[in-house]
């Protein structure tokens, strides 16, 4: 499956009690669309759910087999709570196994301050993978990865630390795109958005009503992978716009 400007598509599944009473604001899943559009990523899908198995199992299921790419964020850690690698099992329809690479890793970093309960993090879907990254982004802290689905933890710092061990793996073509701004409101200009869209089905086009700037009504972006065809469907775009643009970006 493909999204309209032809990249791999991925899911977000944001895990946790903590973010639906919003005891916790979720910061994971505005970075990962930022950073998984740079590396030329479509997200198609984005959820918060609760840290129920059943529930983990159901969602993660459903994306996996609609996307190329699945990440989860939080729920993997040592608590009562932390459910979530059992839910991608159940996803799979295989155990919770125990990874003897990870409980020895676990033991030796934590050293003095390891607990027993710490080795809760070492359980991983039976066949699943574990990826430590190249270079620079090596860590002897893996992402656990069950297919294509990746499950990283809920704290942001280290959400991020992890998700570098995954770039080399998820990089694909890079996005271009444009921004049109007009002094006219969308139902003045959705019929030439409509032509635009007809003309360059290949494009990707949205529009966004800004009803409190001075200088604009709507911000118009236009995304694709082929340069050249954007550049084209921009032009084109202005061309039937007229006096509406105020500025190209």
């Amino acid at each position: 499956m493909v999204s309209p400007v032809n990249a791999p598509t991925a899911a977000i599944l944001v895990i946790g009690e903590e973010v639906l009473t919003a005891k916790v604001v979720d910061e994971n899943s505005p970075y990962l669309l930022k950073e998984l559009r740079k590396l030329g990523v479509s997200t198609r899908r984005v959820e918060v759910i609760p840290d129920v198995v059943e529930i983990i199992a159901d969602r993660v299921r459903s994306a996996r087999l609609a996307f190329d790419h699945v990440f989860t964020s939080g729920g993997v850690g040592p608590t009562h709570d932390d459910v979530t690698i059992a839910g991608v099992a159940a996803a799979f329809d295989v155990p919770v196994v125990r990874s003897q690479a990870m409980e020895k890793t676990i033991r030796e970093l934590c050293a003095k301050d390891f607990h027993e309960r710490d080795l809760r993090m070492a359980d991983v879907p039976e066949g699943a993978e574990l990826i430590y990254g190249e270079g620079v982004h090596q860590s002897p802290w893996p992402v656990t990865a069950k297919g294509n689905v990746y499950c990283l933890p809920g704290v942001p710092s280290i959400l991020r630390r992890k998700f570098a061990l995954l770039r080399d793996r998820l990089t694909a073509s890079p996005f271009f795109g444009r921004v049109i701004y007009s002094r006219e409101g969308e139902g003045a200009i959705a019929h030439l958005l409509d032509q635009t869209v007809a003309a360059y089905p290949d494009i990707s086009i949205g529009s966004y009503p800004h009803l409190d700037r001075l200088d604009h009504k709507v911000m118009i972006t236009l995304d694709g992978r082929d340069e050249p065809r954007l550049e084209a469907a921009a032009t084109h775009l202005v061309g039937l716009l007229g006096n509406a643009v105020t500025r190209v970006e």
